[in-house]
């Protein structure tokens, strides 16, 4: 049977590579795909837009992308892809199917809905029995809700098909589903009918009469108050402050650099004619060098007076990092209106030999995340300014202290205590530092030095992210200055931010890849052996850090996918929330 039968959907993909043939590319052809699901081999066709390669190669591409699932293919029936019963979102109504045949085919089509009461019989906008087109066409399936009732809908498709030569009968099944909900305008109807005590059955034809239009009525009243709440939330979408209230339930490396030849050259996301960006681009910023060293100390100073307080009510205990010019000491606060309680607290300051400029980086650098509230994010609470004094920043106590410190001293005792920490425990890290960024993305916020080293964690395994005041003494040997007297996470950085000095949200998604794999190295420094000044060029070249050991395949994709040259082609840090906890849930499962 000489025909081709695809269908568009949205499909979660773990982890998957691409051969390419020995031959010079051009944009937008045509390949096939290979995906491992179940020990089971399915055929994919993907459009990827390519850069010429003089080599075979690999290539890592991101999960949770669209992708074409072949059901015929060159006379072949694939019954691997029909076994499947594809879960459909509840967003989606409309299926896309691709098909064509190279000689005379006569098709009929039938549908199954295993509860009529709540989706309706699928429709098509074609005929439901009529000849396979000679041409490579697309037909469109609806799958409508009825909004009556709460149900997992299973929907069949059966294809025939008939070739004239012969009058074998070819039949085809696809199986879908899709929850279906009831709608709060059905349940505000029911109550209402069972207010008035409506029954269809006794009710004279006045009743029924009066019904109706009470309903009429009812549904209009609706409609308005809905309209007018969304224009209300429309105006004030972008005041409103957004907290997460999900709740998050609760390793070796090797080191070196890919080859443009091997499995992580260059990571993109696959672009296809269904792949459509769920989410708005991100915003742009240009940092001008040395901005921050634009601000005076007394401008510093002018922007925290409201939150300064008295340098009585802090105590400096031990002292958990020092740099040149700059500690961590480990404080305590002393409440205001009750003396007699205490609070422990980080406290960030510096040392006599700091310099005016040194001081008013960190007092500009700490007030990044000021007057934001979520979980995952640690803001300062107070400083202390006064004259005479050495400023002070202080910030809620975590109490196992710096991520990057605390995941190298489990690399220490893992020898000893292998289960010290967990690769669920890292995932579930990792989910919270994206719910972080997320809320910062949503936010317009750009941090600009996402890192394991700008992260705190407490004994109950809760990450936080800080701002990068004095990381830069604290930690220099993550900084380096390329000529330009700034001292920058080189590599931390994505390539935009690198070359052009732009930042943005996708470049906060790039540092969170980098993020992600230092918490699967247990705090190994990223690109180690690379010069920072040849940082640039290695990434043009589609050069990236190598997969850490012991780091599962799916969870690598998800690294890969945040390293991809193309801002736009980068996932969005809600995506990243909604790949990494479904695969901590996987990593359940198994424990």
């Amino acid at each position: 049977m000489p025909c081709i039968f695809t269908s568009h959907v949205p499909l979660r993909i773990s982890n998957i590579s691409i051969l390419y043939p020995d031959k010079t590319f051009h944009n937008s052809n045509i390949y096939t795909l290979f995906l491992q699901t179940n020990n089971t081999r399915i055929n994919f066709l993907m459009s990827i837009h390519l850069r010429r390669r003089k080599k075979p190669h690999f290539k890592t591409i991101l999960i949770c992308i669209d992708a074409e699932l072949y059901y015929v293919r060159n006379d072949l029936i694939n019954h691997f892809a029909l076994s499947f019963n594809l879960q459909v979102p509840v967003e989606t109504n409309n299926l896309h199917f691709t098909w064509h045949a190279k000689s005379k085919i006569e098709y009929k089509l039938g549908f199954q809905v295993d509860n009529l009461l709540a989706m309706d019989i699928p429709q098509v906008n074609i005929s439901e029995q009529g000849e396979v087109p000679r041409t490579l066409s697309v037909f469109r399936m609806e799958l409508s809700c009825t909004g009556k009732l709460d149900f997992d809908v299973t929907v069949l498709m059966q294809l025939n098909m008939t070739v004239n030569t012969s009058k074998n009968i070819t039949v085809l099944n696809f199986k879908r589903r899709k929850m279906c909900h009831k709608s709060k305008l059905q349940l505000f109807l029911f109550f209402i009918l069972q207010e008035i005590n409506f029954d269809p059955i006794n009710a004279a034809p006045t009743t029924s009469t009066r019904v109706f239009y009470i309903s009429v009525g009812v549904c209009c009243a609706v409609i308005f108050l809905v309209a007018i709440i969304l224009a209300v939330l429309h105006l004030h979408s972008m005041k409103r402050i957004e907290l997460e209230d999900s709740s998050i339930s609760n390793s070796s490396s090797s080191q070196g650099l890919s080859q443009p030849s091997t499995q992580t050259t260059q990571y993109l996301r696959a672009d296809t004619p269904n792949n459509a960006t769920p989410i708005t681009s991100y915003p742009t910023l240009r940092i001008e060098k040395n901005d921050l060293k634009s601000v005076t100390l007394m401008e510093a100073k002018a922007k925290v007076k409201d939150i300064a307080i008295s340098r009585e009510r802090i105590t400096l205990k031990d002292v958990l990092q020092e740099g040149t010019f700059g500690r961590i000491f480990h404080g305590i606060l002393i409440e205001e209106k009750d003396p007699s309680k205490e609070k422990q607290v980080f406290v960030k300051t510096v040392k006599d030999q700091a310099s005016e400029i040194q001081i008013t980086m960190m007092l500009t650098e700490s007030s990044k995340l000021r007057g934001l509230h979520h979980r995952n994010l640690l803001p300062i609470t107070h400083v202390c300014i006064e004259e005479g004094e050495k400023p002070m920043v202080l910030l809620p106590y975590m109490n196992w202290g710096n991520l990057k410190l605390f995941l190298r001293q489990c690399k220490l005792v893992e020898a000893n205590n292998p289960q010290a920490i967990s690769q669920q425990d890292l995932v579930h890290m990792a989910i919270q530092i994206a719910c972080g960024m997320s809320y910062l993305a949503r936010r317009e916020v750009i941090h600009k030095d996402l890192a394991a080293r700008n992260c705190v964690i407490d004994d109950a395994l809760q990450v936080k992210i800080t701002d990068n005041a004095l990381s830069r003494d604290l930690f220099p040997m993550d900084y380096h200055c390329l000529g330009d007297n700034e001292n920058r996470p080189v590599r931390w950085m994505a390539l935009e931010s690198l070359v052009n000095n732009e930042f943005s949200g996708a470049s906060d998604v790039w540092s969170f890849g980098v993020t992600l794999w230092e918490l699967m190295t247990l705090g190994q420094t990223p690109y180690v052996d690379i010069d920072p000044f040849e940082m640039a060029a290695y990434l043009k070249d589609g050069y990236r850090i190598a997969q850490p050991i012991n780091c599962p395949d799916e969870l690598f994709a998800v690294m890969a996918c945040c390293w991809a040259l193309d801002p736009e082609e980068r996932p969005k840090f809600q995506q990243l929330v909604q790949c990494l906890t479904e695969f901590h849930a996987a990593l359940g499962a198994y424990v």
